[in-house]
C-alpha cells in the first residue's frame, strides 16, 4: 500500500475581522494559549493544533470557515461557562449519533467574527 504525500494538519485558518477582538474571543473566552500574534493573524495552541487566525488576504477568503469541532469533557458545563461569558448558542446541546455505549452530543455557536464552531462530548452510556 502506497503511504499517503499528507502528514498531518499543520494548522487549521479561521477567516477574521478584527484582530484584537478574534484574540479576546480565543485567549479569554475559549481560553486557548496565544502562541503569538502579528498586526494581521494571531496563533494560537488547541492541545497540540494551530489554529491561526488571519485578516483575509483575498476577498475569496474573507468568508466564514468550516465548522471547528472543540472536544470538551462535560458539553453542558462548558455551555453554561461560555453563556456566562456573554456567548450565544445557536442551538442546545443535543445527542447526534449513538454508537454502541457511546453518545456523541453536540451544540452550535459563533465567535466574535461571524463564524460557527461547535462543542462535542462523546458519552458513555
Amino acid at each position: 500500500m502506497e503511504s499517503s504525500i499528507i502528514q498531518r494538519i499543520g494548522q487549521i485558518a479561521v477567516p477574521i475581522k478584527n484582530v484584537e477582538r478574534a484574540i479576546d474571543f480565543y485567549k479569554e473566552v475559549l481560553e486557548l494559549p496565544l502562541l503569538y500574534n502579528t498586526e494581521n493573524m494571531a496563533f494560537f495552541d488547541c492541545n497540540g493544533q494551530r489554529l491561526l487566525l488571519s485578516l483575509p488576504e483575498k476577498n475569496e477568503f474573507a468568508n466564514s470557515s468550516s465548522v471547528i469541532y472543540f472536544q470538551v469533557e462535560d458539553i453542558k458545563k462548558s455551555v453554561e461557562k461560555l453563556i456566562e461569558k456573554g456567548v450565544s448558542f445557536i442551538d442546545q446541546p443535543h445527542v447526534v449519533a449513538k454508537m454502541g455505549n457511546t453518545e456523541t452530543w453536540m451544540t452550535f455557536f459563533k465567535d466574535t467574527e461571524g463564524n460557527t464552531h461547535a462543542f462535542m462530548c462523546e458519552v458513555q452510556i
